[in-house]
C-alpha cells in the first residue's frame, strides 16, 4: 500500500481496509490541528490506487468495509472517486460499505446528484469534522464554514442516501465563547440531522497556533466542569430525527453514549448529577485522557 504516514481514520473504521486515494488535507489551516502537517494535498494517481486495490485483493483478509484516506478525500473530483469505487466493487466484491472524511464544502459542491452517484457505487458514510456551529469560533480557528452550508450538507446527504457522522469539539471557543459555541453547535447539528453525533474535547497540540494562544493567555479553555456544561447544552439543544450520540472518546472527561432523542433524558440526568456534585474527581483524570 502506498501510505503517507501518519494515517488517521475514524474509530469506527478500525477494522476497515484503509485505502490511500489522496494525501493530506485540502484545507490544512485549522489552528488546533497538526494531523496533516508536512503533507501537501494532492490526489494520488489512479494507477497507483488501482495497484493498491489489487494488492488488497491478493490478501487473505476480507474486510467488510473500506475507508478512503486522507484528511478530506471527498474534495477530490467526483469522476476520480467514482472510478475508485467502481474498481473496489469489481476487485473487492466483499466490501459492503466505503467511508470517507468530507467537509461541507465538498458535499455542497457535489450536490445531491453527485453524492447520489457515489452512493450508488458504494459510498455509504461521510465523516465530517464540524468542530463548532458558531461562525465566530470557526473564523478564529481558520475553518471558513457557515451555519447555513453545514446544515445544507446534511440535507444533501439525506437526499443522496449517504449516512452522516458529525464530530464537534467541546471547549473550542474557550471560556469567552463557550455558551455561543454550545448553542450554535446544537443548532447546526439539529439542522443537519446526522445519523451519528460525536463530541470530543479539545486537546491543545504543542506547536499549533491554538496551543500558542493558550500559552500566551489569549485563549482560556473551560475547566473540566465547564466542558461538561457545554456537553449538556449541546445535548439538551439537539432536535434530531434519530442519531447515535457518543461522547466516549479518550479525550472526554465524562464518557456518554446513547440514542437521541430516545435516551436524551437519561443522559441529561447523568450529566446533571455530575454538575450538581461539582466535584472534578468524578470525572476522568487528566492522565487518562489522550488522542
Amino acid at each position: 500500500m502506498h501510505y503517507h504516514e501518519p494515517i488517521f481514520r475514524p474509530p469506527s473504521e478500525a477494522e476497515s481496509l484503509l485505502l490511500p486515494v489522496t494525501v493530506g488535507c485540502s484545507r490544512n489551516r485549522c489552528t488546533f490541528c497538526a494531523m496533516y502537517d508536512g503533507k501537501s494535498y494532492r490526489e494520488m494517481d489512479l494507477d497507483v490506487v488501482f495497484a493498491d486495490i489489487d494488492e488488497a485483493r491478493a490478501m487473505s483478509w476480507r474486510p467488510r468495509r473500506a475507508f478512503l484516506l486522507d484528511g478530506d478525500a471527498l474534495s477530490a473530483p467526483t469522476d476520480f472517486l467514482a472510478a475508485i469505487l467502481v474498481r473496489i466493487r469489481e476487485r473487492l466484491p466483499w466490501i459492503e460499505r466505503v467511508g470517507v472524511y468530507g467537509e461541507s464544502t465538498a458535499i455542497v459542491r457535489k450536490g445531491a446528484d453527485g453524492m447520489r452517484r457515489l452512493a450508488e457505487l458504494g459510498l455509504g458514510i461521510v465523516y465530517h469534522g464540524l468542530e463548532s456551529g458558531n461562525e465566530t469560533v470557526l473564523k478564529r480557528v481558520r475553518k471558513p464554514e457557515t451555519m447555513a452550508r453545514m446544515i445544507r450538507a446534511g440535507g444533501i446527504l439525506r437526499q443522496a442516501g449517504v449516512r452522516y457522522s458529525v464530530m464537534a469539539l467541546l471547549g473550542l471557543g474557550g471560556v469567552e465563547l463557550s455558551d455561543d459555541h454550545a448553542r450554535d453547535t446544537a443548532t447546526v447539528l439539529s439542522g443537519a440531522d446526522p445519523d451519528y453525533i460525536g463530541l470530543l474535547t479539545v486537546m491543545p497540540v504543542p506547536g499549533t497556533p491554538f496551543f500558542e494562544d493558550i500559552q500566551a493567555g489569549r485563549l482560556v479553555l473551560p475547566d473540566p466542569l465547564g466542558m461538561i456544561r457545554e456537553l449538556r447544552a449541546i445535548l439538551a439543544g439537539l432536535d434530531v430525527t434519530s442519531a447515535r450520540f457518543s461522547a466516549n472518546h479518550a479525550s472526554n472527561y465524562l464518557p456518554l453514549t446513547g440514542n437521541v432523542p430516545a435516551d436524551r433524558q437519561a443522559l441529561l440526568e447523568r450529566v446533571d448529577r455530575i454538575l450538581a456534585a461539582g466535584d472534578p474527581a468524578l470525572l476522568k483524570p487528566e492522565w487518562r485522557r489522550g488522542l
